[in-house]
């Protein structure tokens, strides 16, 4: 299963509370105060994991609680300080103050990690007030309370290209035909439904994340279709490869819907309009592709490719340029 977004509730531990006691001990009439301070609670820490790649493993469990710090004791004894908790996400998540709307921090790279609630300092013992004019103290310090918060996780998926097209314009079976990934494959629209991400080798020593978003439709910005639900994920990617199929089942027209997807990542900002582009005709095998192709290339004044995930077509050149772009991009 597939989750991109998920809220949950996090609480530190409590400090161990400081302890009141005095030595006492055969043949020695003056011990003197000697209670320990306590533990520190546990702090919960979001780290970004690698190999984690959906937020899936939250779902169930809504409230995460770190353990509390123990109790000082007698002879000095400080109390053990708890274990911090550990949140494991997926690279690429922002994490979220729910309550104010506040982004606390974005882990966008494995390894990245947040301090989501802070555990309670363990109380002083009664040895830490004793003075000179006060020589048998009775005070001590309870633990601090341990942070809350309530969080909410936004997971953008991380891929150097993004597919992106109509419903049906081929991308599933050109990422399954190019990487290992295995998404689910129709001749419906809106068969896929979250995006799938797959590793593509160009050769022995280069390879490229390639993702597969879920179609767009016009006015996905608004919140139509599936679309909007995943125009965040695009934001992550550095080079577009915008697919169009030559003979849409709705029949509409290709190059239309190319310039109406275009609208809707201008519309949606966050830098999409002005993202490194390839434009590709999929499905080369069908009549009329190449006609498709020169009339996308007249309408934009721009180079359109044209492959075929079927005989493989055009392929090899597609990702060349793909990883082309992407090395110009990275400079």
């Amino acid at each position: 299963m597939f989750v991109d977004s998920i809220t949950i509730e996090v609480e530190a531990g409590k400090g161990g509370n400081g302890c009141v006691s005095f030595r006492r001990e055969k043949y020695v009439p003056r011990g003197g105060p000697d209670g320990g301070d306590g533990g520190d609670g546990g702090s919960v820490i979001v780290v970004a994991e690698p190999g984690v790649d959906t937020l899936s493993a939250l779902v169930h469990r809504k409230h995460w609680r770190a353990k509390s710090g123990a109790p000082g004791g007698g002879s000095k004894c400080h109390g053990a300080s708890a274990d911090d908790l550990i949140v494991r996400v997926p690279p690429g998540t922002m994490v979220f103050d729910n309550t104010h709307d506040l982004l606390l921090k974005d882990l966008a790279q494995p390894g990245d990690r947040l301090v989501a609630a802070r555990g309670g300092k363990g109380g002083k013992g009664n040895t830490r007030f004793k003075s000179a004019t006060n020589q048998a103290p009775r005070d001590f310090t309870p633990g601090e309370a341990g942070e809350s918060r309530h969080l909410r996780f936004e997971l953008k998926v991380i891929a150097d290209v993004g597919l992106v097209g109509k419903p049906n314009a081929g991308k599933s079976t050109l990422l399954s035909r190019v990487s290992r990934a295995r998404p689910e494959i129709a001749d419906y629209p809106f068969t896929t439904k979250i995006p799938n991400l797959g590793i593509v080798h160009i050769d022995l020593d280069r390879s490229i994340v390639m993702a597969d978003i879920p179609g767009l439709i016009e006015g996905a910005h608004h919140g139509a279709g599936l679309g909007h639900e995943f125009l965040r994920h695009i934001e992550r990617t550095r080079v577009l490869v915008h697919l169009v199929e030559p003979t849409p089942v709705d029949e509409s027209d290709p190059v239309e819907n190319y310039l109406a997807i275009r609208r809707e990542l201008d519309e949606y900002g966050h830098g999409l309009g002005e993202r490194p582009e390839i434009i590709a005709v999929s499905k080369a095998e069908l009549p009329g592709a190449e006609e498709v192709r020169d009339r996308l290339a007249a309408a934009t004044g721009r180079d359109v490719l044209l492959f075929s995930s079927v005989t493989g077509q055009g392929l090899d050149r597609l990702l060349q340029q793909a990883y082309a772009l992407l090395h110009a991009a990275a400079i």
